[in-house]
């Protein structure tokens, strides 16, 4: 697959500068950084998160874990991780844990964890679990324009999920 469509076609119509880094197939973040040979603080992860009202997308660093009750307050929502379902029907051009972070382009409100702004640069998904978009931090922070900036998410102890 490569890069999902709706990913490219939001890169495209945005005009955003950014490389594709291909690497050995993965099945998770802490893999991903690993087979990439790129830091995990700079591996933005997206997290499906649904409740009675729809979804929500929350980006952060793939060492990092979401931190439901920040969400759920800075929302009035009782969001929790969305069924893997839910995440096949939503990101259609994409494989399961392989979400890019433009959960904007999807439709839905996105969430950008502050601790990736202070990143010079961010890698994330492309769609697939064998490619990764690089971008420096300003074209990442002008594609994620719409995504409102919050404190969700905390560091992980050992190995990320």
């Amino acid at each position: 697959m490569s890069m999902s469509a709706t990913l490219e076609q939001c890169l495209n119509n945005r005009g955003a500068r950014y490389d594709v880094l291909h690497h050995a197939y993965s099945h998770s973040s802490a893999e991903t950084a690993a087979a990439a040979h790129v830091p995990g603080e700079r591996l933005a992860k997206t997290v499906l998160l649904a409740d009675e009202n729809g979804y929500v997308a929350a980006v952060l660093p793939s060492t990092h874990a979401v931190r439901l009750s920040e969400l759920r307050s800075r929302t009035g929502r009782q969001l929790a991780v969305a069924r893997e379902a839910d995440v096949r029907e939503i990101f259609k051009d994409c494989d399961i844990g392989a979400l890019p972070p433009v959960g904007m382009a999807y439709g839905m409100q996105t969430y950008l964890d502050e601790s990736l702004v202070r990143e010079p640069d961010v890698y994330f998904e492309a769609g697939d679990h064998e490619a990764l978009v690089h971008m420096d931090i300003e074209q990442f922070l002008a594609l994620m324009e719409q995504a409102e900036r919050a404190h969700f998410a905390h560091r992980m102890q050992g190995l990320s999920i």
